[in-house]
């Protein structure tokens, strides 16, 4: 990406931080990993894909969360809790027979994203697992209480989690 591009890109992200990721990056034909890094650095943290399995371990015992998967043709949530999963054969298997559960190509997995911002008037935090081709493989936001505010202690762990996983860098 040109600089001057970035920058602009930066500029637009400081102005309208609730974008959806999604949208912005195809309209300007770059990634959502991109997108996301242009983010105000007050919003976004990244670390390492390697702490995929250690994310979602931790994710696992948060309780109820909202897990989104957006295509270009879909978006799908899941809220509920996520469950504990293993490495085996290839992919992270989350492991349970019903609700949430399937075969995620970890090893795909170049970084996770820890963005705290606005979204449609109310403050958001969710993990972005961010892929190798740079798009979002999927989102786990914390959950809201029923006031519709950020559950405070997973809150709490995100950002315990984020600080565990962004200090040792992002690939």
């Amino acid at each position: 990406m040109l600089s001057t591009d970035l920058a602009d890109l930066r500029a637009y992200m400081a102005d309208n931080p609730g974008a959806v990721i999604e949208d912005v990056a195809r309209e300007r034909k770059v990634t959502p990993r991109a997108v996301i890094e242009a983010l105000p650095s007050s919003m976004v943290r990244v670390g390492g894909g390697e702490h995929f399995a250690a994310a979602m371990q931790d994710i696992a015992a948060w309780g109820e969360v909202t897990l989104i998967v957006h295509t270009d043709d879909a978006i799908f949530e899941f809220t509920g809790a996520v469950p504990a999963g293993e490495v085996g054969r290839g992919y992270f298997n989350l492991m349970q027979p019903k609700g949430l559960h399937g075969h995620l190509r970890h090893e795909r997995c170049a970084a996770l994203a820890f963005v705290e911002r606005p979204f449609m008037g109310k403050t958001s935090a969710f993990v972005a697992f961010v892929n190798a081709d740079g798009g979002i493989m999927f989102k786990v936001f914390v959950g809201r209480d029923e006031t519709r505010a950020l559950r405070a202690d997973q809150l709490a762990r995100f950002r315990q989690l984020a600080d565990r996983i962004a200090a040792q860098g992002a690939a």
